[in-house]
């Protein structure tokens, strides 16, 4: 196995190629450091840390964080990850019967299921709409998403970057389209910062939420979610607690009631800051740089894998960015791709993810089967191309060349 490069800040386990930074992320030695500090200071002395300390310090992380992703501070406060942030506006909203929730079926199970949730106990109805795979134009998931809104439509729930497919979406074009129309979007961006440039003021979204987890590869817990000024006096935390009858006027209403939710640990988020410049200083060109390699390199990746598979792409390189799925020959279920999953990951020491598609959530009924099997990758800073050319073989080995993927070849892999 290939080792690291010594200028590579991560610290991977040498016998394993990680071509899945899109699911969980990975933060490098310098912030794994900084928090670590961060912990032994509040361990030092929780109650100057916590009840002395933390608002100046999550204040300044705030901003930096804010800053990066040229958000308006005042709207911004601290989740856990989007998926908090995406149920948190979900839970805020006071929906009628009737009331319509718009989405598409390349959305994250999670935040559907929470689409569900809320809808059910209000009596009200998901509106899923389906945008095709493969994908000829991006305008293509403006066109659907538009023919289904109706005057019931309350808000709409879109990714940015979708998960199960990885495809950029043209995001400022469907908020600029459905806010025309008077429907607010709530933007899914668990895989924009640090993949694709941010700019949440001008795009203007109702609600923004992201992870720093991902590709700012900050700790796990690190998110943020973003509330545009007419919304902010709606929108109340999950958790209730001292921030609702803070008598305070000196702070935004959304700080006084997120920033303290109970007792928790602060440090992933105060951490953010370090891997925003850590990663910015890897390369010249800082940012813009870094984001530019990963998407060449995620690019260069697909191909590979296509060409090794026999696969068309399923989508144009418009709508790539440090991520690409490939989609194989015949779908799979949960079970089936998860043994392809955990075999490439135990026998060929590759860390990559196959999914079926669409996902529980976005199918028709609990118990339809899916209608394909996409294969994941991601690429950062630490992978190299002959990462793909591994996984091309390997994937070869297991599936073929163009012959399909059987069920014995994946029970077998």
């Amino acid at each position: 196995m290939r080792p690291y490069a010594p200028d590579c800040p991560w610290d991977f386990e040498p016998s394993t190629i990680y071509l899945n930074h899109g699911s969980f992320g990975a933060a490098p030695r310098p912030v794994v450091e900084r928090r670590a500090e961060l912990i032994r200071e509040l361990e030092a002395n929780p109650i100057r840390f916590l009840s002395r300390g933390h608002e100046k310090r999550l204040d300044g992380a705030r901003t930096e964080v804010a800053a990066f992703l040229n958000a308006d501070p005042e709207g911004t406060v601290v989740v856990p990850n989007a998926t908090t942030g995406v149920a948190t506006v979900l839970e805020s909203l006071r929906l009628r019967p009737g009331d319509e929730l718009l989405t598409d079926d390349h959305e994250y199970n999670a935040t559907l299921n929470a689409l569900e949730a809320v809808a059910m106990r209000a009596r009200a109805r998901v509106v899923r709409v389906s945008i095709p795979l493969p994908i000829r134009h991006p305008e293509e998931t403006v066109e659907a998403l538009l023919a289904a809104v109706t005057p019931r439509t309350r808000i709409a729930l879109v990714s940015h970057v979708t998960s199960p497919s990885g495809l950029v979406l043209p995001i400022e074009t469907i908020v600029r389209e459905l806010d025309r129309l008077g429907v607010d979007t709530l933007v899914d961006a668990a895989h924009a910062p640090g993949m694709l440039p941010v700019d949440v003021r001008a795009l203007g979204a109702a609600y923004w939420t992201g992870n720093g987890h991902k590709w700012l590869c900050g700790p796990k817990s690190a998110g943020v979610l973003v509330v545009r000024e007419d919304r902010r006096a709606d929108v109340r935390p999950l958790v209730t607690s001292h921030g609702r009858n803070d008598p305070r006027t000196d702070r935004p209403i959304l700080w006084r009631e997120f920033d303290w939710q109970g007792t928790s640990d602060p440090t992933a988020f105060l951490a953010l800051p370090e891997a925003i410049q850590v990663i910015g200083g890897l390369q010249p060109g800082g940012w813009p740089a870094h984001m530019a390699a990963n998407r060449e390199l995620a690019l260069a990746g697909r191909r590979r894998l296509n060409e090794a598979l026999g696969l068309e792409p399923i989508a144009p390189e418009s709508m790539i960015g440090s991520m690409a799925s490939i989609k194989l020959r015949e779908p799979l279920d949960e079970a089936a791709a998860e043994r392809l999953t955990r075999a490439t990951a135990a026998e060929d020491h590759i860390e990559v993810p196959v999914g079926p598609f669409p996902v529980r959530a976005a199918r028709p009924t609990p118990d339809a089967p899916p209608s394909s099997a996409l294969l994941r990758i991601s690429a950062q800073r630490y992978n190299e191309p002959s990462d793909y050319d591994r996984l091309a073989q390997a994937l070869v080995a297991r599936l073929g060349s163009g012959v399909g993927t059987t069920a014995s070849a994946i029970v077998a892999g």
